[in-house]
C-alpha cells in the first residue's frame, strides 16, 4: 500500500511561481521599469488613489497602469480618461494575479518608456498576497470605514506588503478608528513596513507617497 505517489500540488505552485517572478524582476532591472503591485480589499480607493497620484507624479516620471479584475474594463477606462496608460487584465475568475500573468500584462502593454508600471491586483485581502507577482515592491491600501483591526485578520497581507497606506482619514472623526492601534498592530506583522496615511480625495498625504515612490523608483533604476 505505500506505491502511491503523493504531490504537493499547492507547495510546488508557489515554487514554480517564486522562480518566474524572481526571472521577471531581474527581466525588470534590466529594462529599469519600476514595478509595484497595489493590493487591498474592494472599496478602499485603489483608483482614486492612483489617479491623484499619477497628477502629482506628472513630469517627474513616465507612469503606467496595469488592471487587473475579475470581469469589466471600468478602472482601465478611468485612467485612460485622465490620460495615464493603461491596459487591463481579466484574470478569467481567478482572484489573484501571478508572475506569469503579470509577465503577460507587461507584454501586451508594449511600452518601454514607463519607469513606473503600478499593478492594481485583484480587490481581496487574501488571494493576492499568495503569489509573487514579480514586483519590485509591494503596497497595500487599508481605508478608514475598513476598521483599524485589518492587520489581525489578514497577517499576510500585512507581511508583504513594504507600504500600507491609510486612505480615508478625512473621514475618520466618523469611524471607531484608532491610528496607534492600526500602526500596532501592521507593525506587529511587519516590523519593517512603512505608514503613510493619506486621504485620495483631499490630497492630503499625496506628496508623501509620491516621494516615497520617487525615492524607490530612482534606487531601482541606478
Amino acid at each position: 500500500m505505500d506505491g502511491f505517489k503523493v504531490i504537493e500540488v499547492k507547495q510546488s505552485i508557489f515554487e514554480d511561481n517564486d522562480k518566474d517572478a524572481q526571472k521577471l524582476r531581474e527581466q525588470l532591472k534590466q529594462d529599469k521599469t519600476f514595478l509595484l503591485n497595489l493590493m487591498s480589499s474592494p472599496g478602499s480607493g485603489k483608483t482614486t488613489t492612483l489617479l491623484a497620484l499619477a497628477e502629482e507624479l506628472k513630469g517627474k516620471v513616465n507612469m503606467g497602469v496595469m488592471e487587473a479584475d475579475i470581469d469589466s474594463a471600468v478602472d482601465a477606462q478611468a485612467m485612460e480618461e485622465a490620460g495615464i496608460a493603461s491596459i487591463q487584465i481579466h484574470t478569467g475568475g481567478m482572484c489573484h494575479l501571478d508572475a506569469d500573468m503579470t509577465r503577460q500584462g507587461l507584454a501586451e502593454f508594449g511600452r518601454k518608456d514607463l519607469d513606473l508600471v503600478i499593478l492594481e491586483n485583484v480587490g481581496n485581502l487574501v488571494c493576492p498576497a499568495e503569489f509573487d507577482t514579480g514586483a519590485v515592491k509591494n503596497m497595500t491600501i487599508l481605508s478608514v470605514p475598513e476598521g483599524d483591526d485589518k492587520p489581525l485578520k489578514y497577517p499576510l497581507m500585512y507581511q508583504v506588503c513594504d507600504l500600507l497606506v491609510i486612505n480615508k482619514i478625512d473621514v475618520m472623526d466618523y469611524f471607531d478608528f484608532d491610528r496607534e492601534k492600526v500602526v500596532e498592530y501592521a507593525r506587529k506583522r511587519n516590523p519593517e513596513i512603512e505608514i503613510i496615511f493619506l486621504s485620495a480625495k483631499t490630497g492630503e498625504g499625496i506628496p508623501e507617497l509620491a516621494d516615497w515612490i520617487l525615492r524607490n523608483v530612482k534606487e531601482w533604476v541606478q
